[in-house]
């Protein structure tokens, strides 16, 4: 009986935080997008200096470095 006290009281307890939870993950989601996308573009521009500076290895013949 002890147990079904303690499962009742968790539902009661915990369902507003996971609805909580489902409204307010879309709306963090939008949010952090903008940093996502800025992240993304800052590694394009990281491949890209990386490539231009090892560019004259490679056209002497160097074996391109493992990632």
């Amino acid at each position: 009986m002890l147990t079904f006290i303690l499962w009742l009281l968790l539902f009661v307890f915990c369902w507003p935080i996971a609805l909580l939870a489902l409204i307010l993950y879309p709306i963090v989601w939008l949010l952090l997008l903008p940093f996502r996308l800025a992240g993304i573009a800052l590694e394009g521009v990281f491949e890209f200096l990386r490539a231009l500076l090892l560019l004259p290895a490679r056209v002497l013949g160097g074996r391109p470095a493992p990632r």
